[in-house]
């Protein structure tokens, strides 16, 4: 990353990093997407017991995730305020900590996983299959949250191309491990949706490998020595982390279990409502990456430029940002329109489910309005390292909103299982409009300490 002076170089720099962090997030939900339509190819039980594991695991994943990702704007602002020699010290500290969530995370499971499953009263082939599928994820969990924080690190020196080539060599791996488990082809045993859980965590030690090779072997990441010294386990550094990125975890497990509960919420409905919601849901996931992208490329510039006290800089990169993002949206929201029919079909083969999913993909739009101002405006707030008041409204928006009303839609009205998309929109919606409302705030505030530092020089 480097300072830029016009609004032109500005968007050059902002779409430079955007686009290999957009192309990396999708190619990740497309080891989602292949999990859910290689799945409902096997059989509508493999869809709904890999339904059932992915929303108990994807919460759990994303909200530690971001508790790692706290790298993010920790080295952005280090290389903006030109502390470089920092940098290492950071890094191996996320690494040791991803070490502990991922043991953590691990026995917790060994434990409790067969009676969460036995409380959702599913059917015995799908409680089954999401107990096996999760089983097999367990074997990834340690290489997953170690890559997240080489990631980060690699992502927060602008060198998000690198990312891109990472995951472009192992998705082609991913999908062949996945058709291969799941179908049993190449001599191997035929797991169906259990197969996707072990492609992935096979998936996961790789895409490790290759990132600690590019940290050790490459320019500009082989400069920062991160691997060259020993560190030993710093407290403080730990509790600077876990500052910063407990909320940040609290924040993306609010927003990502509350779609969870919903689908575990949807098993008093029919095999097939719980397919077609999971497959609409797995869809419209892709659209958001572009707000995810365009959140985590903000963070980036955003912690570089407050880093170095560009306030200015800052905002403007703001501006940037979210119109970017609302213009999408509509882009977004007209696809998943037109192509629900198409959509549907790549799903699944049964009549029902192909029904169920075109009307869940009307609900999706509206998501993409939402998502289109909540998600950027919380990358730039991070890239602030403003992280606690985001993290109470996340879980005001969704638990005490969103998901209260999702299930009164949809247990007391006609809605039924549709309910609880008009709940989860609601609760996206009122996140944006309090996200943003902190984050004009927050700019009132740092534009006053601008001012009085110029008007002292």
């Amino acid at each position: 990353m480097e300072q830029t002076f016009t609004l032109q170089q500005k968007l050059k720099q902002f779409i430079r990093i955007l686009l290999p962090i957009l192309v990396t997030q999708t190619l990740l939900q497309a080891m989602s997407f292949f999990d859910s339509t290689m799945s409902g190819q096997a059989g509508t039980k493999d869809l709904a017991g890999v339904a059932i594991g992915v929303n108990l695991w994807l919460p759990v994943q994303t909200g530690l995730n971001a508790v790692l990702l706290a790298v993010t704007p920790m080295v952005a602002q280090l290389l903006g305020a030109r502390e470089e020699d920092k940098i290492a010290g950071v890094i191996i500290q996320a690494l040791y900590l991803s070490l502990f969530i991922s043991l953590l995370v691990i026995g917790l499971g060994v434990f409790i996983i067969k009676s969460v499953l036995a409380r959702l009263n599913l059917e015995a082939a799908v409680e089954l299959i999401a107990f096996r599928y999760l089983a097999a994820l367990g074997l990834g969990i340690v290489p997953c949250f170690a890559y997240t924080v080489l990631r980060a690190f690699i992502d927060a020196l602008g060198q998000t191309k690198m990312t891109m080539l990472i995951t472009f060599l192992t998705l082609p791996l991913n999908v062949v491990l996945k058709y291969a488990f799941i179908f049993g082809k190449f001599g191997l045993p035929k797991l169906g949706g259990v197969g996707a859980g072990v492609a992935t965590s096979l998936t996961y030690w790789l895409i490790l490998l290759i990132a600690m090779t590019v940290t050790i072997k490459l320019e500009p990441f082989k400069k920062y020595k991160i691997f060259s010294a020993f560190f030993p386990i710093s407290h403080a550094k730990q509790r600077e982390i876990i500052k910063l990125g407990l909320p940040m975890g609290l924040a993306t497990f609010a927003e990502t279990a509350v779609f969870s509960v919903v689908t575990l919420l949807m098993s008093i409905f029919n095999t097939a409502t719980i397919a077609a919601h999971q497959a609409a849901m797995n869809f419209e996931a892709f659209f958001f990456m572009a707000p995810l992208s365009i959140s985590m490329t903000l963070t980036i510039l955003v912690g570089f430029e407050v880093g170095a006290q560009r306030f200015s800089d800052a905002r403007k990169y703001q501006q940037i940002g979210l119109s970017i993002s609302i213009s999408f949206a509509v882009f977004c929201g007209l696809s998943i329109f037109l192509l629900k029919e198409q959509v549907a079909l790549v799903y699944s083969k049964d009549p029902a489910v192909i029904t169920l999913i075109q009307q869940f993909l009307i609900y999706a739009v509206f998501f993409q309005f939402s998502d289109a101002l909540a998600t950027p405006s919380q990358g730039i707030l991070r890239g602030y390292k403003d992280v606690m008041i985001p993290s109470v409204i996340a879980f005001t928006a969704h638990w005490l909103v969103g998901l209260p009303l999702g299930f009164f839609l949809a247990n007391y009205t006609l809605l039924g299982p549709f309910g609880y998309w008009v709940g989860l929109i609601t609760g996206v919606a009122g996140a944006a409009l309090a996200l943003f409302s902190r984050l004009i705030w927050l700019n009132s505030k740092y534009f006053a300490v601008n001012y009085s530092q110029k008007g002292t020089k």
